[in-house]
């Protein structure tokens, strides 16, 4: 194999690894505010790409604006599945948590199905249907949306912890909630904050990725599934490490079907979350933790 072909199995994985790194993100922000698992993660990057299609299809809405409205609805249902499913759960156990997002991921997939129908649906480009060419490489315009969306993302959600009063009440509750309680902060507020998030984040790349692959009621647990491996990859917890578990799985998949076969390219993911389950549980980038007794 030569270098251009490897340079463009590296940029497909770096592409890959963007929308990963999306989901991830967003099961950072809920395992961060909750403690549990958001398997309905999958669904918001479903819906973001859905709704997007139905506000420029559906409205006659301009692309831009569309994609906004897309992303602001699969937000706004992020929170009323947390109002509605997650918050009556007062305890607060988190196997009963987890049990209801994946009731929750199988709503919003069956909801879809029947609002939208069964076909997948496409977006245009956002300015080009072109390519570019990287040192005999060749990158679709829309795949360099994706890499950009995904770093202002990144950089928008940096700031939000890191400059705003906001940011810091979502680290407060994430390190100790009765704490961040006791200083006034409530944590029910920033665990509806996080859900919708953490769905504006799945949204953006179900949004970003429909022009290229288009998008159906079915493509959230695939997604969901690799956003999640990507998760546990970095450590889960770490919004930084959750990005770069995303770019690594893209670029193990990519690398799988260079030297493998595309075929064992889905498996990927399940072989990653399961090896890291095993031997390194806390991710390549997280540190061991031991309790003293």
């Amino acid at each position: 194999m030569g270098a251009v072909e490897l340079l463009q199995f590296a940029l497909a994985g770096l592409k890959n690894g963007a929308i990963y790194a999306l989901v991830a993100l967003g099961f950072t922000l809920v395992y961060a505010a909750t403690g549990a698992i958001n398997f309905a993660q999958g669904e918001f990057y479903m819906l973001g790409g859905m709704l997007s299609v139905w506000a420029y299809a559906g409205l006659g809405l301009p692309l831009p604006l569309a994609g906004l409205v897309g992303v602001a609805m699969t937000a706004l249902v992020g929170g009323v599945f947390e109002l509605l499913a997650v918050r009556p759960r007062k305890d607060g156990d988190l196997l009963a948590i987890i049990i209801i997002t994946v009731g929750g991921s199988m709503v919003l997939s069956s909801a879809a199905r029947h609002l939208f129908g069964p076909l997948e649906k496409a977006l245009p480009a956002f300015t080009s249907t072109g390519t570019v060419s990287i040192f005999g490489a060749v990158l679709e315009i829309q795949s360099l949306w994706i890499l950009g969306l995904t770093t202002l993302a990144v950089v928008a959600l940096w700031y939000l912890y890191n400059r705003t009063s906001l940011g810091r009440a979502m680290r407060a509750c994430a390190v100790n909630r009765d704490a961040a309680r006791l200083v006034g902060i409530d944590p029910r507020r920033i665990v509806t904050v996080s859900f919708m998030l953490a769905a504006a984040l799945g949204a953006l790349a179900g949004l970003a990725v429909t022009p290229l692959t288009q998008t159906a009621f079915d493509v959230g647990p695939s997604v969901g599934i690799k956003g999640f491996a990507a998760a546990i990859l970095g450590g889960l917890g770490n919004p930084i490490a959750a990005v770069a578990g995303g770019i690594v799985l893209g670029m193990l998949e990519s690398m799988s079907i260079a030297f493998i076969s595309s075929t064992y390219k889905d498996a990927i993911a399940l072989v990653v979350l399961l090896g890291v389950l095993f031997w390194r549980p806390q991710g390549i980038f997280g540190a061991s933790r031991r309790e003293k007794v």
